[in-house]
Order: structure tokens, then C-alpha cells, then sequence
């Protein structure tokens, strides 16, 4: 029976791109899936056919001669047994190439992507605490992290005395084994060098072969102006140390910023509730108000103030984490209702609430308003 023209068996045109044969190869593959044709018995020998003409087709060389001899340029002569379609690359070896080229990413990556002899250690998280000060200011503070580090006995190779680790056997340094099953070629982590491609047959005592050890480092870390709760600042290389002389991960530490007894924090503005008494309040004066550095600020309370009032002061808030300048500090008068009076301070604010009726435009607003709302009401 006369070969079918592979162009043909793929569904693709003469002269059509490689692009185009290997999107047609992958479209026949997946209809021709054993899985899907378990009632077709012609199933197995039309994959091989597919799987034969890619062959041919996916090859330049091959391409070339057969663009120009047919199926005629792959008889007879020993020298084409190598390309000869079917021989030496059979179901099973087409099937493996077919899992290489749909699935060849998944899992580690193409053939040798096992072949990883270091690997990176993991990044590791660190929590600081830091007072409203230290954020203002900024400090240098010392840490202590639980972790693992390079292994000083082999200098991180795992092996005693520095011995270099060797090709797995089982996996011929590949990193994975594969294993026939039915129709299917099934590809899996090696298990006896577990997907690292190398073995150490005289493990480190100290490390037991994995290249690190567990220890605390202590650490200096710059903490600078301006942090606020959810900052993170990463320490390059500082995290966990590499598996059998892998890179180091990074260490990335998390600012929290503890409440302040006297200062709100937003952003970079801050802001601070002082209490003033009723004739301050009234008459007007100065009050000290606390700045974040240490200070002090004196500040012109205006005649008339009112609870809530806000007074601002320029550049006195937290700096930026970056540069730009600073924030601004604002000073919210909260006016305060003298207790415990004695029988003169009573008698003075009878007289003064029989002279002051007219002084108080907000409540004369307020309760019109009220007596507006229950008359339409009874109304």
C-alpha cells in the first residue's frame, strides 16, 4: 500500500511554515489522542503516521529532500537509516517527543531542566516594632533572625572535605527517569537524586549533604525617617542560605509603628488634641504645643475659639520616606468645661450667662432651627 503524502497526513500544505506543520502536528495529536479513540482500533497505527511525517517535515534537511524525492529519498541504503521513518524512533520515542513539545514547560521545563545543581534559598520575613520617634527620626537597629546559613565545614557543596558531587546514575544527570505505560511516555522526578541531577556519596557530618545549617545571624538594619506601618525594606541576599551552594534568598523586613499617647498619625501629617480652658478660649492667648522632634511651639489661640478648631503648623509633621519635605503638624483645640466649682466660680458664671446672651450666635442658630422643626411638626 502506497504511502500517504505527509503533507497530506498532517493536514498542511506543501511549502507551509514551521510554524504552521507544528500547529497542524499538535491539532492531529490532540484528535488522535488515545484517550479520546479507545473504540478505533486504526487509532495507534494513524498516530505513528502523524508522528512519522512530522518527523520528516519538522527536519530541514529531511524537508528538503523529501520537498524534492518524495517518500523515494528515504529507501534503500544504509545511510538513511537514520532518518528513515519508523525505524529506531518507534510509538514510544514519537510519544516522548510529543510530551517534549506539548508539555515541555510544565513541571520544570524542557529536557535538562532537571539538571539544577544549586538551589536558591527562600526569602525570609522579619516584623519591627518601631515607636513614632524612631519613624520620625529614623535609627539603626540591631536584629537577630533565625535561619540558615552556608555551611563553613564544605563551604556550602554538601560533600566532605569539599568533594565535588557526581552525575546521578539513574538519571544520567538529567534530573528526571522516564517510564513506558501503554501508550503514554510518563516523565517524573528521579528518585534517587530528587530532580538535582547530582549525588554526594560522602555527605557533609555537619550539614548532612544539604550545603547549610541552621543558626541565628544578627543583623544591623538602617531604618530611615519617614516609615510607617507596612514599609518594607529588603536586605539583599540576607535571607535563607541556597541549597548546596545555591544562592542566598532575601530577607525583607516589615515596619510596624506602635500607637502614640499624644500624636495621630496620617500619612505624613500629624495631629494632636490639646485641651483649653473656657476663657482661653474666649478671650483669646498662647498655649505650648508638643512638636515630634522634642519641641515646643507656641501658638496663638484666636477670641472666640470654638472646639474642633484646627491650627496648623508647616513642615512640623513626619518627613517623607524619600526626600520632598514634611508634613504638617495640626493642633485641634478641644475648649474644656471647668468642674468641681466653688460658690463664687458659680456666682460668677450666673452673671456672666445673664450678660452673655447674645454671645452665643451657634446656639441661637441651632435652636431656631429647632423651634422651626416642632412648630411644622405640630403643624
Amino acid at each position: 500500500m502506497a504511502k500517504r503524502d505527509y503533507y497530506d497526513v498532517l493536514g498542511a500544505t506543501k511549502g507551509a511554515s514551521d510554524a504552521d506543520l507544528k500547529k497542524a502536528y499538535r491539532k492531529k495529536v490532540k484528535a488522535l489522542h488515545p484517550d479520546q479513540n479507545q473504540d478505533n482500533p486504526k487509532a495507534e497505527e494513524q498516530f505513528k503516521e502523524v508522528n512519522e511525517a512530522y518527523d520528516i517535515l519538522k527536519n530541514a534537511e529531511k524537508k528538503a529532500a523529501y520537498d524534492r524525492f518524495g517518500h523515494a529519498a528515504f529507501e534503500g541504503g544504509t545511510g538513511a537509516s537514520a532518518g528513515r521513518p519508523g525505524q529506531s524512533q518507534g510509538f514510544s520515542s514519537g510519544f516522548s517527543d510529543i510530551f517534549d513539545d506539548l508539555f515541555g514547560d510544565f513541571a520544570g521545563g524542557r529536557r535538562g531542566g532537571g539538571q539544577q545543581r544549586a538551589t536558591r534559598g527562600n526569602d525570609l520575613r522579619y516584623n519591627l516594632r518601631v515607636s513614632l520617634e524612631e519613624a520620625f527620626s529614623g535609627k539603626q537597629a540591631g536584629i537577630s533572625v533565625p535561619g540558615s546559613v552556608s555551611c563553613e565545614t564544605c563551604d556550602g557543596t554538601g560533600a566532605e572535605g569539599g568533594a565535588k558531587p557526581e552525575n546521578c546514575s539513574t538519571c544520567a544527570g538529567m534530573g528526571k527517569v522516564r517510564a513506558q505505560q501503554g501508550f503514554f511516555t510518563v516523565e517524573r522526578t528521579c528518585p534517587t537524586c530528587h530532580g538535582r541531577g547530582q549525588i554526594i556519596k560522602n555527605p557533609c557530618g555537619s550539614c548532612a549533604g544539604a550545603g547549610r545549617v541552621q543558626k541565628d545571624r544578627s543583623l544591623s538594619v538602617n531604618i530611615p525617617g519617614g516609615v510607617e506601618t507596612g514599609t518594607r525594606i529588603r536586605l539583599a541576599g540576607e535571607g535563607e542560605a541556597g541549597l548546596r551552594g545555591g544562592p542566598s534568598g532575601d530577607l525583607y523586613i516589615f515596619i510596624e509603628v506602635d500607637d502614640h499617647p499624644i500624636f495621630e498619625r496620617d500619612g505624613g501629617n500629624l495631629f494632636c488634641r490639646i485641651p483649653i480652658s473656657m476663657t482661653t478660649a474666649a478671650l483669646g492667648g498662647e498655649i505650648e504645643a508638643p512638636t515630634i522632634d522634642g519641641g515646643r511651639s507656641r501658638v496663638k489661640v484666636p477670641v472666640g475659639s470654638q472646639s474642633g478648631k484646627q491650627l496648623r503648623l508647616r513642615g512640623k509633621g513626619m518627613p517623607a520616606l524619600r526626600g520632598g519635605g514634611s508634613g504638617d503638624l495640626y493642633i485641634e483645640m478641644i475648649v474644656e468645661t471647668p468642674t468641681n466649682l466653688t460658690t463664687k466660680q458659680k456666682e460668677l458664671l450666673r452673671e456672666f450667662e445673664a450678660e452673655s446672651k447674645d454671645n452665643n450666635p451657634a446656639s441661637k442658630d441651632f435652636f431656631g432651627k429647632v423651634k422651626n422643626f416642632w412648630e411644622g411638626m405640630t403643624g
